[in-house]
């Protein structure tokens, strides 16, 4: 009799003739949590969907429960017993929570209709046994990025499944969102459900899981106990080297003010948000999810515009009612959710870093192709995006990559005023250092960067000054000396009053 529930054996796959797994081992216990780590585009998300029958692999066996098992797809998966949060929500925008939540399973009446009053009652009822407050009838659209989180993880966890796949789940939840979903997943796995755990956040790792499993290009690294590694062993393993330094802040001197925002609002979203960011200056701007960041970086590039005060750029008042005029103006904005904002996920890398520089590859009115196929390999190359070809859908790369292509579509504007909305929001270790190498070199160069993060040891690492705000109004302003988490975590979840925001 095996003590695993789940084993790989040598799990081999390819894409036409790429082969992104090789030759892969992975076991998994009931009642533990098995981490799965590697950088982006290791084949940790591949392997996963290989477990829940979305791809079927080249080589190799999966064993479930002793038994030899082949998915065709991911209802087979599911119906064994497997259940899957992946990275990239897969919510139905038009449907509710409730209904998001037991889509294909509805609750039906002998006439074979969807029970509707059973439906939102179970609903409720699992909500409340996660601690998770939602209105039940609000579509899906209408969510944050972390509810949106949230509705999967119920999904998930309505299947009952015996083993359960998080793929990121933490990536936009709160603190106090990721304490709630460490506590039910020690409940799941004291209850003998097995946990394979997909995270970047490596001090999560040391938190929750009893092994990991590390993959390095498409290759099986090891699997040992965490109590037996350290960080940079982790780091070592999943890079092949060693990352000295993950914030490599330069200390450089703050020039003319770029930016100048004063009494922004927007009725019942933010309300007199006023700051100054310098040529040079790198601005963190923390808080919890759901303070208003993200708003009013979206009211600034006239995304959303606010109702009223005023934004000066380089010392003169604009009024800005579009991102073609943001743009125009010199401003950039990288957001929060690249799959939906940042990229169009059909598209070739080429046509993604070309979107917003059109007229500079045309003549006449006429796209020229070699101009743009210049620039995107160009583009690409020095932003190391690691793809078979500048023509490869921007769907089939990395988050870590599809970041990259973000960021190298918006420095090909020349942007002197960059707002970064989660900028290492899912990435690796190795990814993080790169784009915080990144905008250190960008701030050298005299650009004035808002970086907007939930990650706080990234807002004090990079950060030479930082705003922080809660429910639409900020409370606090610290210098880099200032900052510390304590600081930080006290005034985004308590109430300060004006007098006492520096």
């Amino acid at each position: 009799m095996t003590d695993y529930c789940l084993e790989l054996k040598d799990i081999t796959k390819r894409f036409s003739t790429v082969e992104v797994l090789h030759g892969v081992p992975f076991n998994l216990r009931p009642g533990e949590v098995h981490a799965l780590l590697g950088e982006n585009g290791a084949g940790k998300s591949t392997l996963i969907k290989v477990i829940t029958g979305v791809h079927q692999p080249d080589g190799g066996e999966i064993v479930l429960n002793g038994e030899r098992v082949h998915f065709n797809d991911p209802r087979e998966s599911r119906e064994a017993g497997i259940a899957a949060i992946y990275q990239e929500l897969s919510l139905f925008p038009d449907l509710d929570v409730a209904e998001n939540i037991f889509v294909g399973r509805q609750p039906t009446t002998r006439g074979g209709l969807i029970h509707w009053r059973k439906l939102y009652a179970e609903a409720g009822k699992l909500l409340a046994s996660l601690g998770v407050r939602l209105d039940l009838k609000q579509k899906a659209r209408h969510l944050s990025i972390a509810q949106q989180q949230m509705v999967e993880i119920a999904r998930a966890f309505s299947l009952h499944a015996r083993i359960l796949i998080m793929d990121e789940p933490t990536s936009s939840l709160t603190l106090n969102e990721v304490a709630d979903l460490f506590r039910l997943v020690r409940r799941l796995r004291d209850e003998g459900t097995a946990i394979i755990f997909i995270s970047h956040r490596l001090e999560e790792l040391f938190e929750l899981a009893d092994r990991v499993t590390v993959l390095r290009d498409g290759y099986y690294v090891g699997t040992h106990p965490l109590s037996e590694v350290t960080r940079d062993d982790l780091i070592r393993l999943m890079v092949g080297r060693t990352i000295s330094n993950l914030f490599p802040k330069q200390d450089v001197p703050a020039g003319d003010v770029a930016l100048k925002v004063e009494n922004l609002s927007y009725p019942g979203v933010f309300e007199n948000i006023s700051f100054e960011l310098r040529k040079g200056e790198i601005l963190g701007m923390a808080g919890l999810v759901g303070a208003g960041r993200t708003d009013v970086a979206r009211a600034i590039f006239g995304v959303t515009p606010p109702t009223s005060g005023s934004i000066q750029v380089a010392g003169q008042p604009v009024q800005i009612n579009s991102p073609q005029e943001a743009i125009r103006l010199g401003l950039a904005y990288v957001p929060e959710d690249r799959q939906a904002h940042g990229l169009i996920p059909p598209m070739s890398i080429t046509a993604n870093l070309s979107l917003v520089v059109l007229e500079q590859c045309a003549r006449h009115g006429w796209l020229q192709d070699k101009v743009e196929c210049d620039k995107a390999f160009n583009a690409a190359r020095q932003m190391e995006v690691r793809a078979s070809h500048i023509w490869q859908k921007a769907r089939e790369l990395s988050g870590g990559n599809q970041q990259k292509v973000v960021l190298a579509k918006w420095l090909e504007t020349k942007p002197r005023i960059l707002i970064l909305d989660e900028p290492t929001r899912g990435i690796d270790v190795g990814t993080k250092a790169a784009v915080h190498a990144l905008m250190s070199k960008l701030a050298a160069e005299g650009m004035a960067i808002l970086m907007i993060s939930s990650e706080l040891p990234e807002v004090l690492g990079m950060s030479d000054r930082i705003l922080v705000m809660r429910e639409g109004r900020m409370t606090a302003h610290f210098t880099r000396a200032e900052a510390t988490q304590e600081k930080i975590i006290s005034a985004a979840t308590q109430s300060v009053s004006a007098g006492d925001v520096q």
